[in-house]
């Protein structure tokens, strides 16, 4: 005879416990349910001069002896009984056995599932007990996605064809399901053929067990450092609270809807995470679709999470929760997310009370953040500052999701810090591991470039196959990623140098007091619109070609009629700092922007653009020349979202 949990000894254990386990059966159970030497709560249908006839369960009905029973009973009352002996004719006989104190554990029919062994009792009968975290109605069947034992496992409840069956069943509810398992594109289901709410006791025991189960599932791998970086051990502890979060929202289902900046080093974070996600969700959730319904990754083009964006967004996860049963994601802000340009969306995202999870490494604005995100991870926030990526952050949380993808995610760092020009003390490490992958600095100043420019045409889509197979994450096909990264470069290559030889010719120059040297270029009139390069990745290119052409400090202006996008070299800037005091300066001119120190973009009303560009060019004038500052100008393209 089977256990009644469908385990080994589980049964045992608990009845050893110093409460006894007495084992309620559900309706669908039968003799090949009962084991000898546990306890079931019977109730008395008959009573006859020599002993009771008791009920365990709709199939399951025997004797009490008189001389096995303790009590005096009637009809309808309650006891606890032994199995004595099933008989060759079917008879069933038992023994009363008398409790001061016991514990009520329900038992479903046939064995009881876990996600390790379901495919196991593919045809036969079984049961699970767990949490609703997800319910489907689809064109047939109602599919309830039902947190269990290692994972979740979908259930399949039949009603009138799109007809949501057992309505009074909500997310979150605890459930015991019974019915036949079935195997659905090599992954388990179960045909529901009975499905109960738990309640009281019952919902509390399986939410303990839940509970167990769910804080060994969510600990991060026990990864070590892809590099020796004492400033990036700063950030570790940061690290792997990301990544416990994230496994958690998985088996939670919840869905996580990942926004990062568009540009290399956005990519670089986003793309290995999304990867690692969807290994973790094949590993626990027994859905095939999972991925799909569970993960959604959107580049944003501005280095901030725009309203625009965030309408859109709140506007699909609603259309997702009255569609299909979903629970509102979780956002997940990659490079972008740090500054008070962001705080208006995340006030609208707060009104649902959805989770905000932040890695970013432009300057940030704590304060402006405090309250409206969970978990705000970032450098400036342990003393230290841009030259930690995004990108090798975000390596580092995949890794501690699924580790197994290491291989294929140890050139991404290098590409990140190349992509965003990071000179940090470990960017030697970094390339060394990459050449131990077969990359060169060449080719991974290649890659930065072809992401760039595949992005670009990508616009507002994520590009998923096309963006893994440029950067060589999750890819089947070497040869393929060579020659689709080659191809971009070339053509990259060509469209920025076109617009360099228009735009050149328009470039004026003044030397400022502090003996910078300032290039201004208005990217509106003299630059090609609605074509690669984009305005700030123009005003990089300039400033590029003037730092080659010069040695000297630099500043570069890339102006529209409402925004300028600035570089600098050798000169202390504080963009953030330059806002503050422009918008206290210019009350009426609607200066926004952000971004690193040295890097950044500026917004503001066109009527008021002269007069915020000129004191812009006074505060430039004023900061202090820094030689040392020449190589470490971070990110090729911090433009506001502008065409």
């Amino acid at each position: 005879m089977s256990q009644p949990n469908g385990t080994g000894d589980g049964a045992d254990l608990a009845a050893t416990a110093d409460t006894a386990v007495v084992y309620d059966l559900a309706d669908g159970c039968t003799t090949d349910d009962l084991e000898d030497g546990n306890r079931y709560l019977a109730t008395v249908n008959g009573v006859v001069e020599y002993g009771v006839f008791v009920d365990l369960s709709e199939t399951v009905s025997g004797l009490v002896h008189a001389s096995n029973l303790v009590g005096s009973y009637d009809v309808g009352d309650e006891l606890v009984v032994e199995l004595d002996a099933v008989r060759e004719n079917g008879d069933v006989s038992f023994i009363e056995v008398q409790l001061s104190d016991y514990e009520l554990e329900p038992v479903g029919p046939g064995t009881k599932l876990s996600l390790e062994n379901a495919l196991e009792f593919v045809g036969e009968t079984a049961h699970l007990e767990g949490q609703v975290v997800q319910a489907k109605q689809t064109g047939g069947p109602t599919i309830f996605q039902i947190r269990i034992e290692g994972g979740v496992i979908p259930a399949a409840a039949f009603e009138d064809a799109g007809v949501r069956a057992y309505p009074h069943v909500s997310l979150d509810d605890f459930v015991q399901v019974t019915g036949t398992v079935e195997s659905h594109n090599g992954q388990a289901q179960i045909e529901v053929e009975t499905l109960e709410r738990l309640d009281g006791a019952d919902a509390a025991r399986v939410s303990d067990e839940l509970a167990e189960d769910t804080q060994t599932l969510i600990e991060p791998a026990a990864v070590d450092p892809l590099v020796d970086w004492p400033a990036f051990e700063k950030l570790w502890e940061d690290l792997e609270g990301v990544a416990r979060r994230l496994r958690e929202t998985v088996l939670s289902g919840r869905p996580i809807r990942i926004r990062h900046h568009a540009d290399g080093d956005g990519l670089c974070a986003s793309v290995p995470v999304q990867y690692a996600l969807e290994q973790f969700i094949a590993e626990t959730w027994a859905d095939p679709e999972a991925s799909r319904h569970l993960l959604q990754r959107l580049p944003s083009k501005a280095p901030y999470y725009e309203l625009e964006d965030v309408t859109r967004d709140l506007n699909y996860a609603l259309e997702n929760r009255d569609r299909h049963g979903q629970k509102l994601p979780l956002f997940l802000m990659f490079d972008n997310g740090s500054t008070e340009e962001d705080t208006p969306a995340y006030r609208n995202l707060k009104h649902y009370d959805v989770p905000i999870l932040v890695v970013d490494h432009h300057h940030p604005d704590p304060d402006a953040l405090s309250g409206l995100v969970e978990q705000h991870v970032n450098p400036y926030l342990h003393d230290e500052d841009y030259r930690i990526t995004t990108g090798m952050m975000c390596v580092e949380v995949a890794r501690m999701i699924a580790p197994d993808i290491t291989d294929e995610v140890r050139h991404v760092p290098a590409v990140a810090g190349l992509a965003d020009r990071s000179d940090s003390e470990a960017m030697d490490q970094y390339l060394a591991l990459a050449s131990e992958a077969g990359y060169d600095e060449s080719q991974l100043l290649d890659i930065g470039e072809a992401l760039d420019y595949a992005t670009y045409w990508l616009r507002y889509r994520d590009g998923r196959e096309f963006i893994n197979d440029v950067i060589g994450v999750n890819c089947d096909d070497r040869e393929r990623h060579e020659a689709v990264v080659s191809l971009l470069t070339e053509r990259a290559e060509r469209d920025v140098n076109a617009q360099l030889d228009a735009a050149l010719q328009h470039v004026t120059h003044e030397e400022l007091e502090n003996g910078a040297q300032l290039y201004r270029l208005d990217v509106e009139h003299h630059a090609k619109r609605f074509t690669y390069p984009a305005p700030g990745k123009t005003t990089g290119k300039v400033h590029d070609t003037k730092v080659e052409e010069t040695g000297d400090p630099v500043i570069t202006i890339g102006f529209g009629p409402d925004f300028a996008v600035l570089r600098s070299d050798g000169v202390r800037l504080d963009i953030p700092e330059m806002v503050t005091e422009l918008q206290a300066a210019f009350p009426g001119a609607g200066v926004s922007g952000g971004g690193h120190l040295v890097v950044g973009s500026i917004r503001f009303v066109p009527g008021m653009r002269e007069e915020v560009v000129e004191a812009l060019v006074e505060k430039m004038a004023e900061a202090e020349i820094d030689e040392e500052l020449g190589s470490s100008a971070p990110s090729l393209d911090e433009s506001v979202n502008v065409e």
